[in-house]
């Protein structure tokens, strides 16, 4: 819309300057053409082929005997009118014209004008965020309305807890005098916390469809420019913006931005950041009364915030927007899944089990990964099939089918995830087998997928003691089937895994009998947290032996304790081993049907008959790395 604006602007400017230059020619050719001497004039006088002149000025206009027009510009004679009179020439005398014509103004200044009207369209342009020249200090904040699709708590689930902590807001927004008979006060500011794709920008809309009042919406890094005390500008306009609309909902996303920790940037903390935040501050509760102007932020970074701005009075409450569980997960499944066609055999609640840890973004992305693995296998309906394929790419990556692998580098992985399998069998504590597989993807050469039975919030030493039996079955698998001389890199990975694991349980998480529950960090820089720039704790000589001693001693167990699995069960190692060889990708019902003497039932599954939430640890040991050790998962983080 605004090419097809600029694009016609032009076109009559053209137009103009196209008619203008014609006028101009079309006056001046035709003066030529009139115009004659002074001298050819008294000629043609005493000729008598004059019939009447115009007398105005030194300027004379007439008519020839034959009817011809002229003009000429006649110097002071003063025989001039004697001649004229002589010859029976009709005379008339115009007075001197002393006004001005607008036209001959317009001609004039046309010019400069014009000039003036590029150079204004020209800097318009460049001010696209204000919309007008030197409109720095607007506010970027754009109103959302019902055409542009309204949201309602029933385009959100998974997320209830949340959905219900701001009804309370829809309600004051529909009802204010029912809580202002009381003297109740609705909170000025919410601040949706979550990780990042779990549905804090679709909540804070949905609060505006819900109450259907005006929603204005910014991000954090819109306030800050490089000219000073812009941000702290846009601020006042935003708020007066919603002054003007209230009652009215303002959200901020990524919040953080602009929210830091004050006095812990460079130059003493005096910069234009700090100067949009102590606006924000005012605004939110200062002297100025903003009633009816609600701010929800959002932001997956709530330490890094200042303590001034979660404060009574500003943001008032922390309302959590976490992963979805199980329930949460089959709820937004069947959201997104009323746009896609699907088959008969496609179960929600299955692919929910199946996909644990997911945020609902990561579930809008596995049904539109199966909606295109449906179309380029041209089908009509989204089956169950292309759902168990799409989340194996997600959770798993991409398959590198055109990597090619000898038959020695097959065996050798085909064995190395056998031994992870194993572990994970006879552990009672590790999670049940989803999927084995030799096919590389992504960095992988192989891998072996766990996914725990239920939903899990925190972490046995029991269940990290048979993660870390789990992590070495692999390299265990590898020494006991080709021998010392022939292990590889591929366990590189679950090395990495199984000592940042066997760390976190000695330093942060208290499970060592010599050291006890007490955390021992190591140097950390922490930026903007609580009241300090840098926490430093550092360990003495005589501690960190003992720390590294109780490391070593926990994996030394795990490393054992594979051994003795895999030895006793050596016969199944070779079964899972052979058979992955065979098939390449094994579930865990056809594992548990190979160690039973049954051929595995290869008509494909609609999902994992065992399942709930992925481990918010990485499960350990289970994938063969192609590389020479960068592992990529992250690491554990304590208390999860």
């Amino acid at each position: 819309m605004n090419f097809s604006r600029n694009l016609a602007l032009w076109v009559i400017i053209a137009l103009l300057i196209f008619a203008l230059f014609n006028l101009f020619q079309s006056s001046n050719q035709q003066m030529d053409q009139s115009s004659v001497p002074f001298s050819d004039f008294i000629q043609a006088v005493e000729e008598g082929n004059v019939q009447d002149v115009v007398i105005q000025d030194n300027t004379i206009t007439g008519t020839y005997r034959d009817g011809r027009k002229f003009h000429s510009y006649a110097p002071n004679d003063p025989n001039l009118i004697g001649t004229l009179r002589d010859q029976g020439v009709k005379i008339t005398a115009v007075p001197k014209d002393e006004s001005v014509s607008l036209f001959s103004i317009l001609i004039s200044w046309f010019p400069m004008l014009l000039l003036i009207g590029v150079w204004i369209f020209f800097m318009r342009q460049m001010q696209g965020g204000g919309g007008k020249a030197m409109g720095f200090g607007k506010s970027k904040a754009r109103q959302l309305t019902e055409k542009q699709g309204r949201v309602t708590f029933d385009d959100v689930a998974g997320i209830e807890e949340a959905k219900a902590e701001l009804e309370e807001v829809v309600e004051f927004l529909k009802d204010p005098s029912k809580f202002q008979r009381l003297g109740g006060k609705i909170p000025k500011g919410c601040l949706l916390v979550g990780p990042p794709g779990t549905g804090k920008t679709l909540l804070a809309r949905a609060v505006a469809g819900e109450a259907n009042v005006p929603f204005f919406t910014i991000s954090g890094s819109d306030f800050v420019e490089m000219f000073v005390g812009v941000g702290a500008s846009r601020v006042r306009d935003m708020f007066e913006q919603g002054k003007k609309n209230a009652p009215c909902i303002i959200f901020i996303d990524e919040i953080d931005a602009v929210g830091r920790h004050r006095g812990a940037g460079l130059g003493g903390g005096n910069d234009e950041r700090e100067q949009t935040l102590n606006q924000l501050l005012v605004e939110m509760d200062g002297f100025s009364d903003n009633e009816g102007v609600i701010l929800v932020a959002a932001t997956n970074r709530p330490d890094v915030l200042d303590p001034a701005l979660l404060r009574p009075g500003r943001f008032d409450r922390q309302v959590v927007v976490p992963n979805p569980d199980i329930n949460g997960r089959e709820m937004i499944l069947k959201v997104h899944m009323k746009k896609v066609p699907l088959g008969p055999d496609v179960d929600p609640h299955v692919i929910a089990r199946g996909t644990p840890g997911f945020s609902g973004a990561d579930l809008a992305n596995l049904v539109n990964e199966a909606a295109l693995l449906a179309a380029r296998r041209n089908k009509r309906l989204v089956t169950m099939s292309e759902f168990e394929d799409a989340k194996d790419k997600v959770m798993m990556g991409s398959e590198r089918k055109s990597m090619v692998m000898s038959e020695d580098e097959k065996k050798l992985t085909a064995f190395h995830e056998a031994g992870h399998a194993l572990c994970a069998i006879h552990m009672e504590a590790s999670d049940p087998i989803h999927k084995a597989t030799i096919i590389p993807r992504g960095r992988a050469l192989g891998m072996v997928m766990r996914l725990p039975e239920a939903d899990r919030v925190s972490l046995s030493v029991e269940k990290l003691r048979a993660d870390l039996v789990v992590a070495f079955g692999g390299r265990v698998a590898e020494e006991l089937v080709f021998g010392p001389d022939k292990v590889t890199t591929g366990a590189s990975n679950d090395i990495k895994q199984a000592t940042n694991m066997a760390k976190h349980m000695v330093m942060e998480w208290g499970m060592s009998e010599k050291l006890g529950p007490i955390a021992y960090s190591e140097n950390e820089q922490e930026v903007f947290l609580g009241h300090s720039v840098t926490q430093t704790q550092n360990n003495s000589e005589e501690t960190a032996k003992t720390i590294d001693s109780e490391v070593r001693a926990i994996i030394e167990v795990a490393y054992k304790k594979a051994e003795e699995i895999l030895s006793k069960y050596r016969d199944q190692l070779d079964i899972i081993g052979n058979g992955l060889i065979e098939y390449e990708t094994l579930s865990g019902d056809e594992i548990r049907d190979l160690l039973d003497g049954n051929p595995p039932n290869r008509g494909g599954t609609s999902g994992p008959k065992e399942g709930g939430r992925r481990s918010s640890i990485p499960t350990a040991g289970h994938k063969k790395d192609a590389s020479d050790g960068s592992g990529q998962e992250p690491e554990p983080q304590p208390g999860e």
